[in-house]
């Protein structure tokens, strides 16, 4: 008797797949977890996800929903399929990533500085001027090793081609990492004798990177430096991630209520022993919160004085105000201009090709044409604020033809991309599902880059849109050597 395939219904025709190539062969790379699949059948599959669901009930995994009827807090959505990437193609994104956060840092530091970039007519001055993230409180500043974006997560599309694209960057407070690291301490649970036949490269040694990096942003490091994650509490949607990274860094948690900045111009944490100074924050608030001194005078979250502790020297930001400039998808099409401006290369990882509305051409050319292309506003994150052309409604198209004509300067617009697919567990059978990844990338003194990332996947039937605020889910990232 021949055992049915799990694959036999599975089709991956419409997209490319990241597992099972045309003619239902699987990669290269994928071959050893197809048979495992096979071997397992379809009944202890589903029994792998009711012991990760388990899992991530009894580690307290969550993330929160904003929603009209309040905050929400419900478990990570995890498929138990993982997404793989053979070594030899990440290192060529693991360089990319490393040069397009270099160059976009030396563009930050040229903006609040010289400016030369704009004096040689490479970017409009109108551009920066009318960022909503421009913050001309940090003219003249020059933080340590010129790194205003510390962390980054940069997001990554597959398209039908089979290249890897960048889609956009995330340089104010990108979130996402506590949960790729989890994601793999779940696999390790319930697949535990096939990681242990295949060489995948680690994640679990983020934090140790990410607290050595934001360490070397110290001035004077001549003693273990005092670093704090300043969170906005308990009712942020990552909150979970705050509590996560502070615990595995062995860093301090602390509200804006915790610190205090004296008239030495110095930060200090309240603790039961009395002030500490600290050394390093790595702020999961935005820019506006930061400060009621300088920005919002109401704000609660953040510290009165930050600013002035941090223009003095004081105390490092991480990332730095004001980096949020080229977290704009406007400027995000510059981007591989200013590799070849500042760097003097040529771009590793192309850009979606992407039409700016403030140019009046092409925005003729986006009116034309809104059933077609993915509209994005600049400076928008979580999939919100977007038309998906040839998914939405003619009242839709129409609201964004209006939207657009008023303010073109805040749109974007991209081809609608056949993002990648991977195997998902949908109800009893496996299913193409969209997918994104965002790995994390690290700028001090020395540069990192996560082994993969967060791989964010479209649970819905057709979608294109992964965020897990609006139905996403997420699923391990396994990069493979398969040379050792």
């Amino acid at each position: 008797m021949v055992t049915p395939t799990i694959w036999a219904d599975y089709s991956a025709d419409k997209a490319y797949d990241e597992m099972i190539a045309a003619g239902g062969r699987p990669r290269d790379a994928c071959a050893s977890l197809s048979q495992y699949l096979q071997s397992l059948g379809m009944d202890a599959i589903k029994g792998r996800l009711s012991a990760a669901e388990a899992a991530i009930m009894e580690m307290g995994i969550t993330f929160t929903v904003y929603s009209d009827e309040g905050n929400i807090d419900r478990a990570w959505p995890f498929d138990i399929i993982p997404r793989l990437i053979d070594f030899q193609e990440w290192q060529a994104v693991e360089a990319g990533l490393k040069q397009r956060l270099k160059a976009l840092n030396c563009f930050i530091n040229d903006v609040y500085n010289q400016q030369q970039i704009i004096k040689d007519g490479l970017v409009p001055a109108e551009l920066i001027n009318s960022s909503s993230n421009f913050r001309k409180e940090c003219l003249g500043m020059q933080p340590k090793f010129g790194s205003w974006a510390n962390i980054c997560g940069s997001d990554l599309v597959r398209a039908g081609d089979g290249k890897l694209y960048v889609l956009e960057d995330n340089l104010r407070v990108p979130s996402g990492v506590s949960y790729m690291i989890e994601n793999r301490v779940i696999t390790k649970r319930i697949f535990p004798e096939l990681l242990e036949n295949l060489n995948i490269l680690p994640v679990d040694d983020y934090p140790t990177q990410l607290f050595e990096m934001l360490a070397s942003l110290v001035s004077d490091a001549d003693d273990t430096p005092q670093i704090a994650v300043l969170t906005p509490g308990i009712y942020n949607s990552a909150y979970f991630e705050h509590a996560f990274l502070a615990q595995q860094m062995g860093a301090e948690l602390v509200e804006g209520g915790d610190l205090l900045v004296k008239d030495d111009d110095c930060v200090y944490m309240r603790t039961i022993k009395g002030l500490e100074k600290v050394d390093v924050i790595y702020r999961r608030i935005d820019d506006l919160f930061l400060d009621p001194e300088v920005f919002h005078k109401d704000s609660v979250l953040g510290v009165k004085g930050l600013m002035r502790a941090w223009k003095a020297g004081n105390v490092a930001l991480a990332n730095a105000p004001g980096a949020g400039v080229a977290d704009d998808k406007v400027v995000y099409a510059y981007v591989p201009e200013m590799i070849r401006y500042y760097l003097n290369e040529e771009p590793i990882l192309p850009n979606v090709p992407t039409y700016l509305c403030s140019d009046p051409e092409q925005c003729a050319y986006v009116l034309a044409h809104l059933s077609e292309l993915v509209v994005k506003p600049a400076n928008e994150s979580g999939g919100y604020g977007m038309l998906v052309g040839p998914h939405a409604t003619q009242k839709e198209i129409k609201q964004f033809y209006k939207l657009i004509q008023e303010n073109p300067r805040n749109y974007i617009a991209q081809p609608t991309l056949a993002l990648s697919t991977c195997p998902t567990l949908c109800s009893d059978k496996l299913e193409p599902r969209h997918i994104d990844l965002r790995p994390f990338i690290l700028q001090g003194e020395n540069s990192f880059v996560t082994a993969g990332g967060l791989t964010r996947v479209a649970l819905r039937a057709g979608s294109l849109v992964v965020n897990s605020s609006q139905g996403g889910g997420s699923k391990d990232t396994w990069i493979i050597n398969r040379e050792q």
